[in-house]
This record gives structure tokens, sequence and C-alpha cells, in this order.
């Protein structure tokens, strides 16, 4: 494929040979956002475009707000390695993926500029609008793939897109004192942590053993809905968060 329409008219088109049909017709029903996590937004938009990384998006977004479509959005782009939400494994398969310029934990975890959130914000609702994407379904690299991945960090301001009306969020629980579970803890209290950690889509084993798994999952979480504190512990503002989110589910409440 050497060019194509873009299907985001801000967009400009460079297309990336990396991609591919999506498994069994499907249509994308999430979002992806991720970090380069590269020295450079044009070192990382150049590697997006060679044959021989085997990776790609559909979208990359410059630090000015500039959008460049590199797959179209019919076809599977590689973005997400492996990775699992709701028990699927395919996430390819079923998401957009938005690649933005950013330097990431790598480079110090600098902030992603005002002018870059408000065209990563345009770009998602033009996506959400086009393929009828619930809030809950707009995630980071982090919650698919935990220990694995950290983009798109924890700076990123899922906040201020659920303020503009993409993703689900609510107000983290303030950190305070109290119960709290850890790494070696066991009993029908982690098991339930566990459940609504599943529940929610992660892809948490119900074993009742507070494992390292689960940890990296705890902490999956927090970097996008609890972000002040990001240490797999979860205590009672982790906890009460991770309730609130699910009580706003249409499918719990």
């Amino acid at each position: 494929m050497t060019s194509f329409e873009a299907d985001c008219r801000s967009a400009r088109v460079q297309p990336s040979p990396n991609h591919g049909e999506r498994a069994d017709g499907r249509r994308p029903d999430m979002i992806l956002l991720h970090y380069t996590g590269m020295p450079t937004a044009d070192g990382a938009l150049d590697w997006l475009c060679r044959a021989e990384s085997q990776v790609s998006s559909h979208y990359f977004v410059h630090e000015n707000g500039e959008v460049v479509q590199l797959v179209p959005e019919m076809r599977r782009a590689w973005h997400a390695g492996k990775s699992s939400w709701h028990g699927e494994t395919d996430i390819n398969s079923l998401s957009i993926g938005i690649e933005i310029a950013n330097a990431g934990h790598p480079g110090g975890l600098p902030d992603y500029p005002k002018e870059q959130i408000a065209a990563v914000i345009e770009l998602c609702r033009d996506c959400v609008k086009r393929w009828s994407i619930t809030p809950e379904r707009v995630l980071g690299h982090s919650d698919v793939a935990p220990i694995r991945k950290v983009d798109p960090g924890e700076k990123f301001p899922w906040a201020a897109l659920h303020q503009a009306g993409i993703g689900h969020w609510v107000e983290p629980a303030t950190i305070t004192g109290g119960r709290f579970f850890q790494r070696g803890d066991t009993g029908q209290p982690v098991e339930a942590l566990q459940s609504m950690l599943s529940l929610y889509g992660y892809a948490t084993e119900i074993t009742g053993e507070f494992s390292e798994k689960t940890a990296g999952d705890v902490e999956a979480f927090q970097r996008h809905f609890r972000p002040e504190r990001i240490d797999g512990i979860a205590d009672f503002s982790t906890i009460d968060t991770l309730h609130r989110l699910l009580s706003a589910l249409p499918r719990y409440s």
C-alpha cells in the first residue's frame, strides 16, 4: 500500500507497510493510547514506517498537534503486542492505535504539551464517533499489558480527556491510612480485589494470593486511574476508586 485516503480529515498520510487484516472481520471497538518512548518524534515516526521494525500504529501525534495517519482504520496495525482485555488477546484486531510523541520514562517522562493533548482529544472524538467506541474502551498500553508496558505513563492527562468527553474516569479517592493489601497477602479480600480488577477488564487471575502479577495489575490501574502514587499496594484509595469506576459502568449500575 503506497497511499490511502485519511480516515480523519485533519491527518496527513504517511503510510507504514506494517499492517494486515483484522481477524474474523472485526471492527475496532477500542482506542489504545501509547507514548513513543524515543528521543525524537521524527525518529519514532521513521521507525513506525520501516518494514524491518514490524511495528506500526494507525495514528501518530506530534508535540505540536500535527496528526499523521500511518495505517487505514479498517486495517490491523501492529502496536499492542502481547496483551489482553476482558479475555481478548488479539488487541490489535479490535483497536485503533495512537502513538503520541513523548520520550516517556526513558526520557524522564516529560509533560505532554497542551497542543498535543488537544489534538489527541479531537482525534479520539473522531474515532469514537465513527466506530461508536464506549468510554471504558479508551485505554492505555499499560492497561492491556501490565508490567510489560508503562505507557502512556502517569503524566498522561486522562482527567482532561474525560472532561472533553473521552474515556472513563472518576476522581481518585484521597490517599489515607487504613487497611491495605500487598504482595504475599492471601484470603478472601484479596480474591475480591482480583475479581474487581478482572471485572473491569484486567487479566487478573483470581487466586486469593496477592502475587507479583496482581501487584503489576494494581500498578497498571494506579498508573491510569490513581497516578498520585504507583506502588502496587491496594490501599483504600485504590480499591475505592476501582469500586466507583465499576459502579459507573452501565452493565453494573
